[in-house]
C-alpha cells in the first residue's frame, strides 16, 4: 500500500472539510432563511455534483484552472506555476465536488431549529451573529458534524475529479484512490486489496460514528421534550 498516497489523501480530506465549514455554513444559512424566489437555482447548483459525472465536473474545473483562463493566469502571476496538476488545484476541485455533502446536512440542521428560540433571542436584543453563535450553532451541531464527516469521507475516496484535475503525480496529486487504480492496472491485487480494505474500514467507522452521534442527539432531544 502506498503510504504517501494515503497521507496525501488524508491531508486533502482534512483541508477540504475545514474549508467547507467556512464556505458551506454561510451558504447553508442563506439557503435556509432566504425567501428569494430564485433560491431553487442556487440549491440546484449546490447539488449538481451529486448527479454530474465526476469527469464532466473535473473537465470544466480543469479548463477553469488552465493557463489560458483568467483564474489560471492570475495564479501563474501569483505563484509562477499553473494551478492544474497541483495539490492546491486538488483542494479547489474537491471543495466543489464535496460541497453538497456538507451544505445539505448543514441546511437540514439549521431548518430543524425551533424558530421560536431564534425569535426569543432577537427579542432579547441579540444580533443575528450572536444568535447564530449562541443559539443556532449549538443546536445544529450534530448536523454540522455530519456534514464535516461526510465531506471528509467523500473527499478521501474521490477518484474522477482528482484524476482529471491533478493527474497522477507521486507525492503531489496521487491520492489513495488513484494508487488503488494503478495497483489494479498493474495486476497487483494484494496491494489494491489492502488499500481498498483500509478505505472500507475508515468509511464504515466514520459513518457509524455519524449515525451513532445523530441517534444519541435524537434521544437526548426527546428526553428534553419530555
Amino acid at each position: 500500500m502506498d503510504i504517501h498516497a494515503l497521507a496525501l489523501s488524508l491531508r486533502l480530506a482534512l483541508i477540504v472539510s475545514i474549508a467547507l465549514l467556512v464556505v458551506g455554513l454561510p451558504i447553508a444559512y442563506w439557503l435556509t432563511f432566504t425567501r428569494r424566489p430564485w433560491k431553487f437555482l442556487i440549491e440546484a447548483l449546490v447539488a449538481l455534483p451529486l448527479v454530474l459525472p465526476p469527469t464532466v465536473l473535473g473537465f470544466y474545473l480543469l479548463v477553469a484552472m488552465g493557463p489560458r483562463s483568467p483564474i489560471g493566469q492570475w495564479w501563474i502571476s501569483l505563484t509562477g506555476h499553473t494551478l492544474a496538476f497541483t495539490f492546491e488545484g486538488l483542494v479547489i476541485g474537491s471543495i466543489f465536488y464535496s460541497l453538497p455533502f456538507a451544505v445539505q446536512p448543514f441546511a437540514a440542521s439549521f431548518a430543524s431549529v425551533d424558530r421560536k428560540l431564534l425569535a426569543a433571542s432577537a427579542t432579547l436584543g441579540a444580533s443575528r451573529l450572536r444568535t447564530f453563535l449562541r443559539v443556532m450553532l449549538p443546536l445544529s451541531l450534530p448536523g454540522i458534524v455530519t456534514g464535516f464527516v461526510l465531506a471528509f469521507a467523500h473527499t478521501l475516496g474521490e477518484f474522477g475529479v482528482v484524476l482529471m484535475i491533478g493527474g497522477n503525480i507521486p507525492g503531489a496529486t496521487k491520492t489513495i484512490s488513484i494508487a488503488i487504480y494503478d495497483d489494479v492496472q498493474a495486476l497487483n491485487y494484494e496491494a489494491a486489496n489492502h488499500a481498498a480494505l483500509l478505505l472500507l474500514i475508515i468509511s464504515f467507522v466514520t459513518l457509524s460514528l455519524v449515525y451513532g452521534l445523530n441517534r444519541r442527539s435524537h434521544f437526548s432531544a426527546a428526553g428534553v421534550i419530555r
